[in-house]
Parts: C-alpha cells; structure tokens; sequence
C-alpha cells in the first residue's frame, strides 16, 4: 500500500504493537509468523514494536520455526526495506527490545536509555526517517514505559527532554508504543511537548488495548506533532487477538 496523496500533502499509516516476544498471551504458541502475515495485510508505512527479540539461543534450540534471523528483520520481510533496533534488556540468552521498520529511509537512529535503578530495563528509540515527498525528516520514536508509576514519571520527563533536544519544532513527531499508563496520566505529563494522542483527540480518552482478549486498560498511545490530521483505528478483530496480549493500535497521518 503506497501512501496517499491529497491536496494538503500526503497520508501515512502507522501501527503499533507489543509483540511480546513473539508468543500469545501466556506464552501458549510461537506466533511470529502469523503476526508477520497480519502486519503484511494491514500494510502500515511504519511500524512501532515492543518487546521484538533480537536474539534468543533457547528458543532458537528448542522451537523449528524459530526464525534464522532477528524477530525484527524477519518481520521486515521485503516490505519494510529500513529498519532499527533499540536492545534493551539483555540476559544470558539473548536480548529484546524496541524496533521501528520503515518504508522510507532511515537517515539516523539512537536508542536513548530511560531505565531507573533496578531489574527494569527500558529504552526509547528514536528514528529519523525521510520521505522523499516531505521536505522535511519525519521523527519516529518507540517507546515501552516501566511498570511503576514513579518510573513512568520519571521516564515520561525524560522523553519530553529527548524531543526538546533532538526533534525541531518545525518537523513532524511520532511517538508510539505501550506507555503501561493505565491511571491515564501520560497525557498531562506530555502536553508540555506539545504532542497530542490521536485517540484522545478523537473519543476522548486512548484506545483500550490490553488484554487483547478483552481490552480493559488503555495502555497503548500514537502521540503526534506537526501533524494536519490523524485517524486513529484499534485492530479489534479476533485474528489480532490471537497473536499478542496487547491490541494494536494503527493511525493514518496527513501531513
């Protein structure tokens, strides 16, 4: 699906997911696969992951249909031809993180840490990509918040520094991902970065995204600035279900 043009520019389709680590809900199945069929048929221009394994020796020992290469790349397939991956937790067997994949260049990317002190390591990865019909990059970043609302706080104030210094005001920013805000403070906390969440912006409050089975909490987030218009749509169907714990959430920009 190429982007489309209008008279105020063109649109971009943007989808965010939590893959967690490849596996359902309670890691009953291996399920990369079929998430990879999926992202193929909604076909977004960009793609924001959390939770994407870079590598992982046991699993590639124990399951056949382990991939040869990255989650991230294998999920690229020949759609995505740019790609990066931010590593953030690290442990005997391998390391997951956070990519971003891309059907425009990617001129630059830096995966800056936000960990607090303990055993939760989290990063967020900013990519600066360059359709060739924009004059201007487009600022993608990824985000997977911690747990703890302290973290979050903390980590939110930091993002908010990250776009201060690196995105300039006149460019367009994408900031999406599995935010973990389910007392919803997140919206407040960013206004002083001047984005806004597509969701919020169109019903009121962010899309219920978690459990996928059954989405109660409003965990994931597509913040956006410099943009002329967004519609924003949760991927609610029951094969989207089946293939992570988080819903995706998915966007068109207008810019």
């Amino acid at each position: 699906m190429q982007p489309q043009r209008d008279a105020s520019g063109f649109t971009l389709r943007l989808l965010t997911v939590n893959t967690h680590k490849g596996f359902t809900s309670f890691n009953r199945r291996f399920m990369l696969h079929d998430l990879r069929e999926a992202l193929r048929e909604a076909s977004p221009d960009i793609v924001f992951l959390q939770e994407i394994v870079g590598a992982h020796e046991g699993h590639a020992g124990r399951l056949p249909d382990w991939p040869a290469q990255s989650q991230y790349e294998y999920l690229a397939d020949t759609l995505w031809s740019d790609f990066a991956y931010g590593r953030n937790a690290v442990y005997p067997e391998g390391h997951h993180g956070n990519a971003i994949l891309s059907r425009y260049p990617i001129e630059s990317w830096n995966n800056h840490d936000v960990s607090v002190s303990g055993k939760e390591p989290r990063g967020v990865l900013h990519c600066v990509l360059r359709p060739p019909e924009l004059q201007q990059p487009l600022h993608a970043v990824c985000v997977h918040l911690g747990l703890r609302e302290d973290h979050r706080q903390r980590q939110l104030q930091q993002l908010c520094e990250l776009t201060q210094l690196h995105v300039p005001n006149d460019e367009p920013l994408v900031i999406a991902g599995d935010f973990n805000d389910w007392r919803r403070r997140a919206d407040r906390a960013l206004a002083r970065c001047h984005v806004r969440e597509v969701f919020t912006m169109h019903y009121g409050r962010p899309a219920r995204s978690y459990p996928a089975i059954c989405p109660v909490l409003r965990l994931d987030r597509i913040y956006v600035r410099g943009v002329r218009a967004s519609r924003p749509e949760p991927q609610t169907s029951r094969v989207w279900a089946r293939l992570s714990d988080h819903v995706p959430l998915t966007a068109e920009i207008s810019l």
